[in-house]
């Protein structure tokens, strides 16, 4: 196996290389990020996506029901025996027409990938198996992680389902939401509220967990990454095989869309698709450093050899004017994204385009994709809302097939929702105003009534 596996610095210029079982998960030559590599003409790989299709038939063998790993496959950087699962990856890719309207699209043009199954209700359950999948195999104990909620609470319930190793979770002051702290109090991990934000916790926790030799969890780790390949193998999967136009995600981290254009590049690679799809990666208005970068900065890929000055000049001013990530949408709220080499690489790939979306039509999004029959938490709306704007401006053709990626479930944040459709307006003030939302397009407001039956049933029928 570990010559067959290794990890590779994503430079090609510099082709520095680590062990497989290597924890740094940095360049030793040039401190960049890693990718895990495959010596593929080594190893089995199926002539056919449609391989995948027996593992239904196999349901009770626990990698062929996990939604990551019976593709293992295409992910194969650890041995069956090693690898860790608590069933990920029941996900569904949902065609959606009412919130294809909204958006500009033709009916039948849109579907909705679904994060929000997952086991701790995240997308991040999916890099989560992998990565503790990785830590087995490295002998890890402990295991730590910066976040902004949903990572917290996928390593918590991992360390607690398989009483593998011990998390250690980072979160900056008040910049978590407590349906997300909740689940890393409720499964015992242990929590530490740092003053700052997420991307000053992500700064310690890579400091801490150097010191005391503890695994990291963070989107900084390729084989995390790995498992989120397998989130694009399923809309695949789930659209017969068939390749979409475009796909829209969130982006905070930029973990997701790195992975994506992993999968979609070494499916191509392997002869197992003809093409990729376009990317599209949304942030929120408040915490837009890659679409400032890369759309209004111009920075580029280019082969590797990106202008460092650029990234290095942003921060410095984003230090300058004490300009931190402000966004209702928490699970995105970062500034300082480690994945951002390997988004860049990502667009140049899949030919992408980034947008920013306000607060308010992330939450008119995340309405519409409510009525439409699937909750998510607001982060996951921006993949809706940046669609919409992608739309307007002609980048999207109404034709155009799409999936947009909905990374977590609506009790994530359900304070938003509540204040959103709420018609008190201490309420809404108290958590939306304050943040600059002046007023929404979907809200479902409760009715008012007397304890009486008839004024009940007036209110009903006139609703009706």
């Amino acid at each position: 196996m570990a010559d067959l596996v290794f990890q590779r610095c994503i430079n090609p210029t510099c082709g520095g290389t680590a062990d497989r079982a290597d924890t740094a998960f940095r360049c030793p030559r040039c401190g960049g990020l890693f990718d895990v590599a495959y010596d593929w003409n080594k190893l089995p790989v199926p002539k056919s996506l449609k391989h995948f299709e027996g593992k239904w038939a196999n349901r009770t063998n626990p990698l062929d029901f996990s939604g990551v790993w019976r593709f293992r496959e295409l992910l194969p950087f650890a041995p069956d025996d090693a690898i860790v699962s608590i069933g990920e990856g029941q996900t569904l890719c949902q065609r959606a027409d009412a919130v294809a309207a909204y958006t500009g699209l033709n009916a039948g043009r849109l579907f909705l990938q679904y994060e929000g199954m997952n086991p701790s209700g995240s997308f991040k359950d999916n890099g989560m198996s992998a990565a503790f999948t990785h830590a087995r195999v490295t002998g890890a104990t402990r295991a730590a992680c910066a976040s902004t909620g949903n990572t917290s609470a996928s390593l918590a319930i991992y360390c607690a389902a398989t009483q593998m190793m011990r998390g250690v979770i980072f979160i900056g002051s008040g910049k978590i939401s407590y349906g997300k702290l909740s689940q890393a109090l409720e499964h015992g991990a242990l929590t530490v509220q740092i003053e700052g934000d997420f991307d000053d916790a992500l700064r310690r926790v890579q400091e801490v967990s150097r010191q005391l030799g503890i695994y990291l969890v963070n989107s900084v780790n390729p084989f995390r990454l790995e498992g989120q390949k397998t989130i694009m193998f399923r809309v695949l999967e789930a659209l017969n095989w068939e390749v979409p136009d475009w796909i829209v995600v969130p982006g905070g981290n930029l973990g997701n869309v790195s992975s994506f254009a992993k999968a979609f590049g070494e499916l191509v690679d392997l002869g197992l698709i003809s093409r990729v799809p376009r990317l599209a990666v949304i942030n929120a208005g408040g915490a837009d450093t890659f679409y400032q970068l890369y759309e209004k900065n111009g920075l580029r890929w280019n082969g590797g050899q990106f202008d460092q000055s650029k990234i290095d000049g942003y921060y410095a001013a984003l230090d300058a004017n004490n300009r931190k990530a402000d966004t209702l949408a928490s699970a995105i709220e970062i500034n300082r994204p480690v994945n951002l080499p390997k988004a860049l690489r990502a667009m140049d790939r899949c030919n992408g385009v980034v947008r920013a979306v306000p607060d308010t039509d992330i939450l008119d999004a995340k309405a519409k994709i409510g009525a439409g029959g699937l909750g998510c938490e607001p982060a996951s709306a921006a993949s809706v809302a940046g669609l919409r704007q992608l739309v307007q401006e002609k980048v999207i053709s109404p034709s155009d097939s799409v999936v947009c990626v909905l990374t977590g479930h609506e009790l994530k944040d359900s304070d938003e929702t509540v204040a959103y459709h709420s018609a008190d307006k201490a309420t809404f003030d108290a958590k939306l105003g304050k943040r600059g939302v002046k007023q929404v397009a979907f809200a479902n407001r409760a009715v008012q009534v007397p304890n009486d039956l008839s004024a009940i049933v007036r209110a009903i029928e006139s609703r009706a």
